[in-house]
């Protein structure tokens, strides 16, 4: 009888490589631990015609650059298409404990490489909303308490095209009043004029052309649906129109978090980490499906080396989360985040819309119980729970969820 106990228990785990304390964390919103890609010369090769620009300006009047590192991107995505990860199931979420091997070094940035989560092969808002609230719970775990968003949309390829021709059009009409070295920049780059911080161009960059004003119905309807996340989430945000990025292969949304604690004589670091999606990047190195790709990297010191323990094993999700409708994937990570605080691990399928996408994942993985939420339980702040072999139902308050679900773990 020992040894059957012992089997259930163990039944309970799933083993995991390249997993650390702190990549607990993003496990519950749905991210999955990966060995770091190598970037070969091909990926170095092929970001060559890419890395002009290939930087997001500090928000502080400091004239410091944050690499997006824009071949470890094209390393990942090799990877992706090299393994047929398009036969799996869609997104891909992977986290990354340890920094790519082979980036190129910035010099001039100064921050530690702490960990990456990027998601492949999903297009919605709902990818750049799990990545923040991923980032900022793993922020919060090392000390982090007061962070923010600070954040800016470029669109899509045409709306990208659009603001760029306006906004050298613009430059070019004041190209008098811009002091001498911008002059030079415009040839090469209009976007790195909107960082300058001389006197002269500080008025002439407060009246340019907003790269949100261009944006095409698809990618404003995207980019109001991420900031609709942020404050259902209740995350403070502002939006920062000088987040640009590098619009060769950037797309859509950029976003930064940032530390409120901002004390410049104890030298706190104002940038915490960096996120970008990079829609399209896949076809211009050569692949011929594209791969929807967006990403964060936390640029921190890990205060606390003890969350970089490694994990061997965690719990198998207990219940599944089903959403049905808008409403009630705006909850959902405010909910998820509520369970993994008292270690409930779910089955997610958030990038799902239609619910028969959504049971039959959830019958090939055989998990005790159902979290349904569809439009009436998000507006009544309830959610049914289901048990998966009897169908036996129970709707339970969202402030009580946490509870009853213990119970029934018991």
């Amino acid at each position: 009888m020992k040894k059957d106990k012992k089997n259930i228990n163990e039944n309970k785990f799933i083993s995991y490589d390249n997993l650390d304390k702190i990549g607990e964390i993003p496990l519950y919103y749905g991210f999955t631990p990966y060995q770091s890609p190598e970037i070969k010369k091909i990926d170095l090769d092929n970001s060559k015609n890419l890395l002009d620009g290939d930087f997001i300006d500090n928000p502080e009047n400091e004239k410091t650059y944050l690499s997006l590192h824009v071949e470890e991107k094209i390393a990942l995505l090799r990877k992706y298409s090299e393994e047929n990860m398009q036969s799996f199931s869609q997104p891909v979420m992977m986290y990354f404990k340890e920094p790519f091997k082979g980036s190129l070094k910035n010099s001039s940035n100064t921050c530690a490489r702490y960990c990456d989560l990027e998601i492949l092969g999903n297009s919605k808002s709902i990818a750049e909303a799990t990545l923040i609230q991923s980032a900022r719970a793993i922020l919060l775990e090392e000390g982090y308490e007061n962070t923010f968003i600070e954040i800016n949309s470029i669109g899509d390829k045409d709306s990208i095209n659009r603001f760029t021709r306006d906004l050298t059009n613009y430059y070019r009409k004041n190209i008098n009043e811009i002091h001498a070295e911008c002059r030079q920049l415009l040839k090469k780059d209009p976007f790195e004029l909107l960082s300058c911080q001389n006197e002269k161009c500080i008025k002439i960059n407060s009246e340019a052309p907003k790269s949100m004003d261009f944006l095409s119905e698809p990618s404003r309807k995207h980019f109001q649906e991420v900031l609709e996340y942020l404050e259902a989430l209740e995350i403070p945000y502002k939006i920062n129109n000088n987040l640009i990025g590098n619009r060769k292969y950037c797309t859509e949304t950029i976003f930064l978090v940032s530390n409120s604690d901002d004390d410049k004589k104890n030298k706190k670091q104002k940038i915490l980490a960096i996120g970008t999606r990079y829609d399209g990047l896949s076809k211009k190195i050569g692949i011929k499906k594209e791969i929807q790709g967006v990403g964060i990297s936390l640029l921190i010191k890990g205060n606390k080396p003890d969350l970089r323990k490694e994990v061997k094993k965690v719990k198998k999700p207990f219940a599944s989360f089903v959403q049905l409708g808008f409403e009630s994937k705006l909850l959902s990570l405010s909910i998820i985040e509520r369970l993994r605080q008292v270690k409930i691990p779910l089955f997610l399928s958030l990038s799902k819309d239609r619910l028969g996408a959504q049971v039959s994942m959830l019958e090939r993985q055989k998990i005790p119980y159902s979290i349904i939420m569809g439009k009436k339980e998000a507006v009544e702040k309830t959610a049914i729970v289901r048990n998966t072999d009897t169908h036996a139902q129970e709707i339970v308050s969202l402030d009580e969820l946490c509870k009853y679900i213990k119970k029934l773990e018991k």
